[in-house]
């Protein structure tokens, strides 16, 4: 079997290995052999270890001169006595391994004057002594020579090797290349093989395909004849209609002429009908401007700054007053005329006349706008404000406070009460549905609103955002009141949110808010009282794209903190300490608001409005284009006429301001 190029490169290189190495084990080339005596016994002599007994020396052999004892010999071991010791030289390492390679071969002749070398003993050529130089020389030249001739036939099969390798090496790269080309042409055929494979599944299903289609088309053939023969029959009587359809034709052109003649007149009854329409719209946006006009002319005639009194019922555990203690006169016209006026006795028993007997009691008479018994309605109240809401509709900035002290009815009277009942809503619920549906019945007439509101409470004169959710609530110092820009009058509040609205269910969603994050405590008038200013402003932007009108107004619903005195003789603990601070703090803000209102009535230069952060944030709906109006709330308690009477007197001198003519905010 003939054996593959490759196998014979890959074991000529095997062979190749261990037979490079064998030409480093080479006898010492002659310069070394050159040495001293002393030196050539230091290379060949053995290690010797030396026992002592019996007046005998035993010497051992080193490896390297091991294949040394593989020569034949010819003298027998002769014991000579041994000169003294000399440093013997050293030998290169390299000459044991390859006398151990040496096959024996015949011992060469021994020259004439030459000592022969010392016959073997035990299989092991003894060592000559070290004055026989020239016999270790012989025996040098003998290893030598044969080292030399075994060089000489590893050179010969060296080289038949080498030509060996190089010929496996030549076949194997032209059979490598064969390889290659082989390789490549396989990977052309297959990559052909596996293009017709495809090329022929994509004809089959291309051919089934078509075969599907064949008989699809087969069936649409046989479909389409049945169809023209339906549609040559249907031709048929078409072609009758056509002769029919064109005589009716011949008919209706005669009545077409009749027809446009016709239209002609109605377009012009058209024509005149739009400008008799586009001269109505005129004649209305007239009259709504009007309206407008007396509106706001009624307003003034009432006073932009009004004042009502309404008087809570009395609750159940309350104690009922004396029957004279709270008096509703009629109005000017009679029982069925609204009271304007009320009537408060007081009797102070710490006075007395001088005879001992007590003093009558005091009358003290108050005259307002309008005045609410105990039994008047949510609906009662709301009806006598909602001219002043559509003020706000018409461009004109609109406020609402209510005022009085602690448990006398504000919340309830701007809020409503609690449970959601439509019958006991307050006025701001009730003003927002108001707002929504006039400008509902306003768009019809091409004006279009817009409504943005804000709710923030004024807390130890600290602004606080009702809205706040989430992370940002309670951080109502990071509040601050500013310009919306350079030379702009409106106000903003920094981080409050400004949530546009459009529907009552929104307006709801933000009140139920706003009432969870009012700070409320418990006071001695009332379990849970309102100890901050609460401002619900809702901004009215009002377009009327078809003549270019615009008006923007504010309407705010203010709902102020209780405002009863401080009492000198309270006993301050840690609670009355914080209710004291907030009790200043709310005295502070209302003193504000009537030094304001005051300065608006005469009229004077300087209006005090950044004493306090309530006047600072309203002063755009105090000025002299805003519309006031302000409900007083008192206690119908006898316990309670002391705070009563201090507000029907602070609500006495706000009726009698007058601010002058309001004006509305139009582009």
């Amino acid at each position: 079997m003939q054996r593959s190029p490759l196998l014979e490169v890959k074991g000529n290189v095997e062979l190749k290995r261990p037979l490079a190495k064998a030409t480093s084990r080479l006898p010492l080339s002659g310069r070394r052999l050159k040495r001293g005596p002393d030196q050539m016994e230091e290379a060949l002599e053995p290690e010797k270890k030396r026992t002592r007994g019996l007046g005998t020396r035993v010497t051992t052999t080193h490896p390297r001169a091991a294949a040394l004892n593989s020569a034949p010999q010819t003298q027998s071991q002769t014991a000579v006595p041994k000169p003294p010791r000399k440093p013997a030289p050293r030998c290169s390492t390299a000459v044991a391994p390859v006398l151990k390679t040496q096959k024996p071969g015949p011992a060469p002749a021994q020259r004439p004057g030459t000592t022969a070398a010392p016959p073997m003993v035990g299989g092991k050529k003894p060592k000559r002594p070290a004055w026989d130089l020239k016999g270790q020389l012989c025996d040098l030249n003998a290893e030598l020579k044969c080292c030399r001739e075994r060089k000489q036939v590893l050179d010969q099969e060296n080289q038949q090797l080498r030509d060996q390798l190089r010929e496996a090496q030549q076949q194997a790269s032209a059979l490598g290349a064969e390889r290659r080309t082989l390789e490549e042409e396989l990977t052309r055929v297959r990559a052909r093989a596996e293009q017709g494979q495809r090329e022929l599944g994509n004809l089959s299903a291309r051919v089934l395909e078509l075969e599907e289609r064949l008989g699809t088309q087969e069936g649409l053939v046989q479909e389409l004849q049945k169809e023209q023969l339906r549609l040559q029959e249907e031709r048929r009587g078409l072609a009758a209609r056509l002769g029919e359809q064109e005589r009716r034709l011949q008919t209706s052109e005669a009545s077409l002429s009749d027809s446009q003649e016709e239209v002609a007149s109605l377009r012009q009854k058209a024509a005149a009908r739009e400008a008799v329409l586009a001269e109505r719209e005129d004649r209305l946006h007239g009259l709504e401007m009007e309206r407008r006009r007396l509106h706001n002319q009624l307003q003034e005639l009432k006073g932009n700054i009004r004042v009502f009194c309404r008087v809570r019922p009395v609750l159940p555990g309350e104690s009922t007053p004396s029957p004279g203690f709270l008096q509703f006169p009629s109005g000017p016209c009679g029982p069925s005329d609204p009271p304007t006026r009320l009537s408060l006795t007081r009797s102070d028993e710490r006075r007395g006349t001088l005879s001992g007997a007590p003093a009558a009691p005091t009358r003290h008479d108050f005259s307002f706008d309008r005045v609410f018994p105990p039994g008047s309605g949510q609906d009662e109240v709301f009806e006598e404000i909602s001219v002043l809401v559509q003020s706000a509709l018409d461009g004109y900035p609109v406020c609402i406070f209510a005022y009085g002290q602690t448990g006398s009815g504000k919340t309830f009277t701007m809020e409503g009460g609690p449970g959601g009942d439509p019958q006991v809503e307050g006025l701001t619920p009730r003003a927002l549905r108001h707002l929504f549906s006039v400008a509902q019945e306003l768009s019809g007439q091409g004006w279009t609103y817009s409504f943005v509101a804000s709710y923030v409470e004024i807390y130890n004169e600290t602004v606080r955002d009702l809205l706040a959710t989430g992370t940002r609530k309670g951080q109502g110092g990071e509040c601050e009141i500013r310009r919306a820009g350079p030379g702009s009058e409106e106000l903003t509040v920094t981080n409050a949110r400004y949530v546009p609205v459009s529907c009552e269910r929104e307006v709801e969603a933000l009140l139920h808010l706003a009432r969870q994050n009012r700070a409320v405590a418990r006071t001695a008038q009332n379990e849970r009282s309102s100890r901050s200013h609460s401002v619900f402003q809702l901004q009215i932007s009002g377009e009327h794209a078809g003549r270019g009108l615009q008006c923007v107004a504010p309407l705010s619903l203010v709902d102020l903190a209780g405002s009863e005195r401080l009492d000198p003789g309270l006993a301050l603990g840690p609670g009355e300490r914080e209710r004291l601070r907030e009790t200043q703090a709310i005295n502070s803000s209302l003193s504000t608001l009537g030094l304001v209102i005051m300065a608006l009535s005469n009229k004077e230069a300087h209006v005090p409005y950044r004493n306090s952060k309530l006047t600072y944030l309203l002063q755009n709906s105090l000025g002299g284009s805003a519309k006031m109006l302000m409900f007083v709330n008192i206690s119908p308690l006898e316990e309670n006429v002391s705070e009563s009477l201090n507000s029907l007197r602070f609500a006495s001198k706000v009726n009698q301001c007058v601010i002058g003519t309001a004006q509305a905010n139009k582009k």
